[in-house]
């Protein structure tokens, strides 16, 4: 079946769907095949990595880790996956030639940060998830303008890419996270509620979009890990 044909087939059976459905049809769906779950370990990622931890624990997490993250992302990676037994989670690093070769001294964010994302996440991403027909997002569609028309279930450069969450607002996630007291992000505390690589997230201040803090004076807003017809998206706040 045409991935297009197959995304729209499972957005109409899961229109009324709760977010728990939807996911662990994902995971065992033979039409849409091997799935992993690519995380940020950020300020919401732990609902959706409870949810799977609920399903199956052995399902493959992949963690961009761009070498620019801050320590308490890292830490945080460290004891959510612990704490939820998450059995195989995937480090990524971007390709030490290629850092080598196109940013030795760690500043290409400073001249050009679609270009360091390219380097530490897109290309990274795109090489891990090679083994996997299809792969699942924590993007909501409240999060900007953007996602707005975010689906369940998406055709996305020759895969399946599932946002279970798509419909959630902050009350859901707050919701969840307290339901079953899962542990928060330690920078959210700190005034970050949108939690990125380092030199590129700066506090949000009270009446702020919860993103304002990503990218900040600049007309990026998303990181470029998502595709479409093979290349990334570059989405602008004036788009």
């Amino acid at each position: 079946m045409p991935l297009k044909e197959l995304a729209e087939r499972r957005n109409m059976l899961h229109r009324d769907s709760d977010a728990e459905t939807v996911l662990r049809h994902a995971l065992n769906d033979p039409l849409i095949g091997q799935v992993a779950m690519v995380s940020s370990f950020g300020a919401e990622s732990v609902v959706l990595l409870h949810m799977i931890a609920q399903i199956d624990k052995a399902t493959p997490v992949i963690f961009l880790d761009t070498e620019m993250l801050f320590p308490e992302t890292l830490q945080y990676q460290k004891d959510v996956t612990a704490e939820l037994g998450l059995t195989d989670v995937r480090i990524i690093t971007p390709s030490r030639d290629a850092v080598l070769t196109e940013d030795v001294d760690g500043l290409l964010h400073q001249a050009d940060t679609d270009a360091c994302c390219d380097l530490r996440k897109t290309r990274p991403l795109a090489e891990a998830l090679k083994p996997f027909d299809a792969w699942v997002t924590g993007r909501k569609r409240y999060q900007n303008g953007q996602r707005a028309a975010l689906p369940l279930f998406e055709k996305d450069d020759g895969k399946i890419k599932v946002n279970p969450l798509a419909n959630w607002g902050p009350e859901e996630v707050k919701t969840y996270m307290e339901t079953h007291n899962l542990p928060r992000h330690p920078l959210v505390a700190q005034g970050y509620p949108s939690i990125g690589c380092m030199p590129c997230t700066t506090r949000v201040s009270a009446g702020e979009d919860p993103r304002a803090g990503r990218w900040r004076d600049s007309d990026k807003e998303e990181c470029g890990i998502h595709f479409e017809n093979g290349k990334m998206v570059r989405t602008g706040k004036a788009a």
